[in-house]
């Protein structure tokens, strides 16, 4: 009874809190017998302190009155078990993250207590204390700022001689487990960004400043990772899993983090940092590594493969916002390989000097740049003022060894002319990455001043100028790049917009040759090599200067209109090339479109007899689908493809991430039950071939400077004929629904068995409406004929139809899926492999009453099939240029069987 004169302690009090430090205080050491009650102790102080802050300001007043902060050092001094290290660490990090008021965060992290928990030899061998200490450290960097941050640091003169949050944090920087990783890199941003300039020269100073070199070797070691996936994976080709898959995957995601972080710690705006990072870039990664990858051949050394590194360039380019490291990977791509590899300790395979080739001292012809073999593709230039004729790919051979003198730009190019899939993306990717590259630099004023020479001058020049004024501007508005113009007119890939709107600099600035080009017929690139004093000029010195790489002289002394009709000839050879899949023949003409977005002046009539050839080609192949197995589906993916297609080529910038080099997309294989010749197959090739059909024919149009129609040019459907058998049966364009009735004109009884000795009787009908047709089993009304009730119904095209061999009564039906997830993907899940099963072809077997009946169901198939043929081919008209194509394709093709009236309807169509 006497507990009863005993008033019970409110939680959430000061009573509750003094009596919690005073326990605490009595502890002595801690061990097997309190470690329970100064785990709680810990926890609840915790909670009264975020509380108090919040409601009670006297709660953190008593806190520092009693210096519990204090108290919680010397509790981890005397104790003897990890499990109240873990709950002091995760008690410091809670109040750490709650306390709002300034003054309590202060108070803090003052009197060194920080310091001392920070450099605490804790057992890190304990992979949880390891995780509770990491929170720990970046719960103190959650709230640096100017004023918290001298908290932490100890001075001397001003200077910061001793930063342990930070020294602490970086052994862990290179950690194994990736979410330590995350959280050190965080951590450090958050010191970085503070903007403390004595901090700044801290981390900048030796030895710390070597981090950031640790950093690049650690990135590194990452990508040389990621290739050895990748090239397991190239290997074992159609052998690639998902676990692979997903193993590469995750390593291209840590690969962009690294890089994001680079971006990152950049913008922090501290001295030195950007210039640190970008030397042990190009001398630890892009010189010794990922440059002598983009050559053919194999070189001593290097352990980073084509695919792998064409795809590190594009990425570093995009996330690492650095002018000069962009510059400098651009400038060294006017470099052959061999100024690269023996610099950085590599030698190529079969290396030879006897090799002929240009050096700097032997200046090539003036009149003739075509003298060097070793171009990749040659150009005579011998009147700049005529259209340069462009000649086919002088395609390295793989025992040349002059592929080591050859330039890293025409490397690129090679890929794109000779190289697999996987290196012709890589190739279009970095193009379009070094075209996209953007930085940050407005240069709306320059146009405003433009506008007001444009008005002063006379009327004849001020007209001309005029008309290309708004294209200046719209570049100056939405456009800061960040690669120098002369860089990417020296490439060849300054589009013609810009090419435009630098002459039209020059013209208003009173240069005589600006007006001149402008409006020439042959484009407006410079007629002479790298003008001395442009900043593309400048990387090239200080490449040889500071890196001790030479350009090629053959790159410095061509024109950059030569090129130019380099990477034009080279993007022609790709859309002529029938072993690039669709997708990046798409990237191709994305590129194309950015170089020449509204004229075809650059394109000669060789340019346009293979375009036109290859196009005639191409359709002539999308002509034989009609009598394919998916006609029925050919339209529809056509016009979906054409929209596609048409926004992926207008698109602003690429559509495809630098990751979608290594990853490619998920295919069906014979695991799947997916063979080779079925008809799933089939609407695979039938779909690339509609996607590379597209592309040609808006080449055909753009090639001519027509703008590109919202829709593909096609015939609309044909109204139905009276003497269909559709209209005779009843069927509306929605086709026949399982259970509703039809007539059963012309339908021929038969026998099936779905299942083992379970044969049922049917009338076989097939029909056609349109573009669409179907093959029908029907169960007869004996009380209503001639109507029936329609029980199996399945696509008319493809049934393949044929009399078994040994049974002349038997005919055999291929039937096809009604679609496939290039249509309908989300029927098949998200990579369309979820119900692989509905992909397999049945067959049907059906068994007539007579030799004669299984012929004229043969025959009413066939004539069906035939009629939904001409359909398609008919609308297809207008886009195929049938009247072209059709006498080269039905010498092939054969006129269609038929061999009752509706042959009759059939020629009609």
């Amino acid at each position: 009874m006497w507990f009863s004169f005993w008033k019970p302690r409110d939680r959430f009090s000061l009573d509750e809190l003094r009596y919690l430090t005073d326990q605490l205080v009595k502890v002595q050491i801690v061990n097997e017998v309190n470690k329970d009650f100064v785990i709680e102790a810990l926890r609840s102080i915790a909670e009264l302190i975020t509380y108090g802050d919040q409601h009670d300001s006297t709660f953190f007043e008593f806190f520092m009155e009693k210096q519990v902060m204090g108290e919680f050092v010397r509790i981890l001094k005397v104790s003897r078990t990890v499990s109240v290290s873990l709950q002091l660490l995760q008690t410091i990090s809670i109040m750490i993250q709650n306390l709002k008021n300034e003054h309590a965060i202060y108070y803090m992290f003052s009197n060194e207590h920080m310091n001392y928990l920070i450099t605490y030899s804790f057992d890190f061998q304990n992979e949880e204390l390891l995780s509770y200490y990491i929170s720990f450290l970046r719960a103190i960097s959650g709230k640096l700022d100017r004023n918290t941050i001298s908290l932490l640091v100890k001075t001397h003169n001003d200077e910061v001689v001793s930063f342990p949050l930070y020294v602490e944090a970086i052994h862990f920087a290179f950690h194994e487990e990736s979410m330590v990783r995350t959280a050190i890199r965080a951590l450090t941003l958050n010191v970085y960004h503070v903007g403390d300039e004595s901090v700044n020269r801290y981390v900048t100073s030796a030895p710390h400043a070597d981090y950031f070199s640790d950093l690049v070797t650690f990135f590194r070691k990452q990508c040389i990772n990621l290739n050895a996936l990748v090239s397991d994976t190239m290997k074992n080709l159609g052998a690639e899993s998902a676990e692979t898959t997903t193993l590469i995957s995750a390593a291209v995601d840590e690969i962009e983090d690294s890089l994001y972080y680079f971006s990152d710690v950049i913008s922090a705006g501290i001295p030195d940092v950007g210039k640190l990072i970008t030397d042990n870039v190009l001398q630890l990664l892009i010189f010794p590594l990922l440059l002598p990858s983009l050559t053919r051949k194999a070189v001593e050394g290097v352990q980073i493969g084509a695919a792998t590194s064409l795809y590190l360039v594009c990425c570093i380019l995009r996330i690492v916002k650095i002018k000069d490291l962009a510059n400098t990977i651009a400038a060294a791509l006017f470099c052959p390989l061999d100024a690269v590899v023996p610099k950085f300790g590599s030698k190529p395979n079969g290396y030879t000097s006897l090799c002929a080739f240009e050096h700097e001292s032997q200046p090539p012809d003036s009149n003739n740049l075509t003298k060097a073999d070793a171009g990749i593709l040659r150009v005579d230039v011998t009147n700049l003022s005529s259209s340069p004729q462009i000649h086919s790919a002088d395609v390295p051979r793989e025992n040349d060894c002059c592929d080591f003198h050859l330039s890293l730009r025409e490397a690129l190019i090679s890929y794109i002319t000779s190289g697999d899939d996987v290196q012709v993306a890589g190739s279009l990717s970095v193009l379009a990455t070094l075209l996209q590259t953007k930085g940050c630099i407005a240069e709306m004023q320059i146009s405003l001043h433009l506008l007001l020479i444009t008005v002063s001058l006379p009327n004849s020049t001020s007209v001309k100028l005029t008309q290309l004024f708004l294209v200046a501007v719209s570049d100056q508005i939405c456009t800061f790049v960040e690669l120098d113009e002369s860089t990417l007119d020296a490439l060849g890939i300054l589009p013609q917009r810009k090419q435009h709107k630098k002459l039209l600099l020059q013209a208003l600035v009173g240069e005589g040759l600006g007006e001149e080009q402008l409006f020439s017929s042959e484009g407006g690139s410079s007629r002479d090599g790298i003008e001395f004093g442009s900043e593309l000029d400048s990387c090239l010195r200080k490449l040889k200067e500071q890196y001790g790489v030479a350009c090629s002289f053959l790159e410095v002394r061509a024109s950059p209109r030569v090129h130019r009709f380099q990477v034009l000839d080279a993007l022609v050879s790709l859309f002529c090339r029938s072993n690039i899949s669709a997708e990046t023949l798409w990237d191709g003409g994305w590129l194309l479109r950015q170089l020449l977005p509204y004229s075809q002046a650059e394109f000669n009539s060789h340019h346009l007899k293979l375009l036109n050839d290859s196009y005639k080609n191409c359709a002539s192949a999308l002509l034989k689908e009609t009598r394919g197995i998916w006609p029925d589906l050919l339209i529809t993916i056509l016009c979906d493809e054409w929209k596609r297609c048409k926004r992926a080529i207008e698109a602003s910038s690429p559509r495809k991430e630098p990751k979608c080099i290594l990853l490619s997309s998920p295919k069906f294989s014979s695991e799947d039950g997916i063979t080779s010749d079925s008809s799933f197959a089939a609407g695979q090739r039938m779909c690339e071939l509609v996607k590379v059909f597209v592309l040609q024919h808006q080449l055909q149009i753009f090639s001519v400077g027509r703008s590109l129609p919202e829709k593909p040019p096609i015939n609309p459907p044909a109204d139905v004929f009276e003497n269909s058998r559709a209209q005779s049966a009843g069927v509306d364009s929605s086709g026949p629904k399982l259970g509703t009735e039809l007539r059963l004109v012309d339908a021929v009884p038969c026998r099936i068995a779905f299942e083992r000795s379970k044969e049922r009787h049917f009338c076989f009908l097939a029909i056609s409406l349109g573009a669409s047709g179907w093959v029908v089993l029907a169960e007869e009304l004996p009380l209503k004929e001639p109507y029936g009730v329609v029980r199996m119904v399945a696509p008319l095209a493809g049934t393949d139809p044929k009399v078994d061999d040994k049974h002349s009564r038997w005919m055999h039906l291929r039937i096809r899926p009604s679609t496939f997830p290039f249509v309908e993907p989300a029927r098949y899940g998200a990579y369309g492999k979820a119900k692989t099963k509905a992909l397999v072809d049945g067959r049907w077997t059906l068994a007539f009453r007579d030799e004669e009946s299984c012929n004229s169901a043969l025959s009413m198939v066939s004539e069906e099939i035939s009629l939904q043929s001409n359909e398609v081919e008919r609308r297809l008209k207008p886009l195929l240029g049938l009247e072209t194509i059709a006498e080269s394709s039905n010498s092939s093709l054969g006129p269609p069987k038929a061999t009752s009236s509706y042959s009759i309807l059939s020629n009609s169509l």
